[in-house]
């Protein structure tokens, strides 16, 4: 048995703290196990490392012939050591998944395990876990996780005392958000010593995605060519409400790839945590003809589309229009770190008048935020007549709906690459995303 050492659990050597440790914490204090999952790279194994006491790594080549031989046979042994126990890559020794649930029931002890594993392979395990295993899920880091945004503004402050704002302003350039974008929030990427070894990263994970991942995940054996095709359509349509047709359109003009396989890869993308689209918000404040209903098309990291369409950091000097599609993707990124401790999740509006809300942020308590995402300044007055222009319409129906009324938007927001935030007079905040932290 291996009882991990300093190095190897608690404190990691200049590790970045990440807003999901609170939620850790939590789940550790509610349920026996926690299952951390997320995409590749994400810095699942390291986060759980911090809290873990006992790590047995399934991928050490030294140990993993003797894990695994006790995994099949005995995996009850391996629950022997210091709790909290990490098991990372757990997938390569699936029944302990099933001693873990039984051990959890058991003893009736919180906090004792934890579990890590590759996005690239899925199990199917013969039990749920449910009550005994909580799934937690984790993102890129946000630009607050990467001590970029100076978080001079708290997401959850805002809604419950927005009133308090008073402005405030970003250390972040027009540039350094261009960077930003192109790195992802990859941690791996941190770490590189120059600005073409941090760029590497989100480049590798995309090959990898295309060429490596896309079998492993099933083991069904696809093509990397096609795989390609489908994430570069994917982003060149990004935040963008693309029919499925369109981009079968797309990828068939060079790939002879059938409909039924592009959902094929498009659903083993998003059991790869790289594709995440946005669903849409249908409030019945217009006709339901009226109303989108199509899914916005979104990539966990717009670094992935950065990566996929080849493109650098200077390209941007001369193509806006795709770049706010990014920093929309970036923004999406940053409201779902932010709002996870509250089961935050994401939508948007948008109908055939052209009126539409980029984002709308749902917390579980029922509250939640219209977002428009505009990058530059010139933007900003178009994006705040939308919000309200939907606030008043919610006040219409409520007029004529009053046993079931709608509830007012909470918080208005324009998420902005500009310097300066501060509060409009029709109440809408315009609060650049360099500001903002959970």
């Amino acid at each position: 048995m291996y009882t991990a050492s300093k190095e190897s659990a608690g404190d990691t050597v200049d590790y970045k703290k990440r807003i999901v440790d609170e939620e850790l914490e939590t789940a550790m204090e509610a349920f026996g196990a926690v299952y951390i999952k997320g995409p590749k790279g994400c810095g699942k194994t390291t986060t759980a490392k911090q809290k873990a006491k006992t790590v047995i790594e399934f991928q050490d080549e030294e140990k993993r012939e003797d894990y695994i031989a006790i995994a099949n046979n005995i995996p009850g042994k391996l629950l022997i050591g210091e709790k909290p126990i990490l098991f990372d890559e757990w997938q390569d020794a699936p029944k302990i998944w099933g001693a873990i649930r039984k051990d959890v029931d058991d003893s009736g002890l919180k906090g004792q395990y934890i579990l890590t594993g590759s996005s690239s392979r899925e199990v199917n395990t013969p039990h749920t876990g449910t009550l005994r295993i909580t799934r937690l899920q984790m993102y890129p880091m946000s630009l607050y996780e990467s001590e970029e945004s100076n978080g001079e503004v708290s997401l959850s402050e805002l809604f419950n005392n927005p009133d308090s704002f008073d402005g405030c302003k970003s250390d972040m350039s027009v540039d350094d958000i261009i960077f930003a974008i192109c790195r992802g929030g990859w941690p791996e990427s941190l770490t590189g010593k120059t600005d073409k070894a941090k760029l590497m990263i989100a480049k590798d994970l995309f090959k990898q995605t295309y060429s490596v991942d896309i079998s492993n995940i099933d083991g069904v054996k696809r093509n990397p060519k096609w795989a390609r095709q489908i994430l570069q359509s994917y982003s060149r349509n990004i935040c963008t409400t693309a029919e499925t047709k369109t981009i079968y359109g797309d990828v068939k003009n060079s790939v002879d790839v059938g409909q039924t396989t592009l959902f094929d890869y498009i659903s083993a993308l998003e059991k790869l945590y790289i594709i995440e689209d946005v669903d849409a918000w249908c409030p019945a404040i217009r006709s339901k003809t009226v109303i989108r209903a199509s899914r916005k098309r979104n990539l966990i990291d717009p670094s992935i589309a950065v990566a996929a369409m080849g493109l650098s950091p200077e390209y941007f000097n001369r193509d806006y229009k795709t770049l706010g599609f990014l920093f929309e993707s970036l923004c999406i990124r940053d409201f779902k770190v932010y709002s996870s401790a509250q089961d935050g999740y994401m939508s948007y509006y948008r109908d055939r008048y052209g009126l539409e809300a980029d984002g709308v942020l749902h917390l579980n308590d029922g509250r939640y935020a219209l977002i428009e995402f505009k990058l530059g300044q010139s933007e900003v007055e178009e994006g705040a007549k939308h919000l309200c222009k939907i606030e008043s319409l919610v006040k219409e129906f409520n007029k004529k709906e009053k046993q079931c009324p709608l509830r007012l938007p909470d918080l208005k927001l324009v998420i902005t690459g500009t310097q300066y935030g501060y509060r409009r007079d029709d109440g809408v905040f315009v609060i650049p995303i360099g500001c903002l932290k959970d």
